[in-house]
């Protein structure tokens, strides 16, 4: 397997108290984790281990405080340009863990996708980033995609929504999802689906996922492979 990401020393620290204090909270300290091409990733551990602040890195929403990431060989320090980061931003999209609070309630359920695909992918024409959007749909089991794409929120279950972010990271062509514990707020009954989502997506569309759990039970069902993480005091 060839592979795809790799960080080194990867440390995050944040500070806290008021402008003279000089604590510092130790979210991520010196991890380093490998992520091959159309592997599923487990990302493992409890409350406060720092699962969600690596994904955060990984995406680049926070600046690491030391360490280094590499997508495909590259330093992502080096990624200066609006051009740089709009492609990996497309290569490493993020599905966020509620998915009541990450879809906008206002719009239908095209918006978020066409307004995705207009941003990554701005040589297809109208016609061609709808008929994208629906096969991102129906990629993640959302069918008939003529009709869940005219949909708003409300009308979806929290799985319905949840699969809907996947399909909005899935519409970008990535290379690698994060997917930061996308099934701890659905049923049990709803889970099962969406980990048979995510093995799909990496049969059948050639994706990598990082996936971020605290279920060990479903780490183990979705996974070849779990990293776990312990949490710094």
């Amino acid at each position: 397997m060839t592979e795809l990401l790799r960080t080194r020393g990867l440390t995050r620290h944040f500070k806290v108290g008021g402008t003279f204090s000089g604590k510092r909270l130790h979210a991520v300290d010196d991890v380093d984790l490998t992520i091959e091409e159309r592997e599923i990733v487990a990302l493992v551990g409890e409350s406060g281990s720092g699962k969600s602040t690596i994904a955060r890195l990984l995406a680049k929403i926070y600046r690491p405080t030391s360490g280094e990431i590499y997508f495909a060989g590259r330093p992502l320090s080096t990624l200066r340009s609006r051009r740089d980061l709009l492609s990996y931003h497309s290569d490493v999209p993020m599905v966020f863990q509620d998915p009541f609070s990450s879809i906008n309630p206002v719009f239908r359920s095209s918006h978020g996708l066409l307004r995705t695909l207009a941003l990554h992918r701005p040589d297809l024409s109208a016609d061609q980033r709808m008929d994208e959007a629906l096969r991102s749909l129906e990629a993640v089991g959302l069918t008939p995609a003529a009709d869940v794409i005219q949909r708003y929120p409300h009308e979806l279950s929290g799985g319905q929504r949840q699969r809907l972010g996947f399909a909005q990271a899935l519409a970008v062509r990535p290379k690698l999802i994060l997917a930061d514990e996308p099934v701890s707020m659905l049923d049990v009954s709803i889970r099962i689906g969406l980990l048979n989502v995510m093995a799909r997506l990496r049969d059948t569309e050639g994706v990598s996922i990082l996936y971020i759990t605290h279920d060990i039970a479903s780490a183990r069902s979705a996974t070849y492979r779990a990293l776990a993480m312990s949490w710094v005091i």
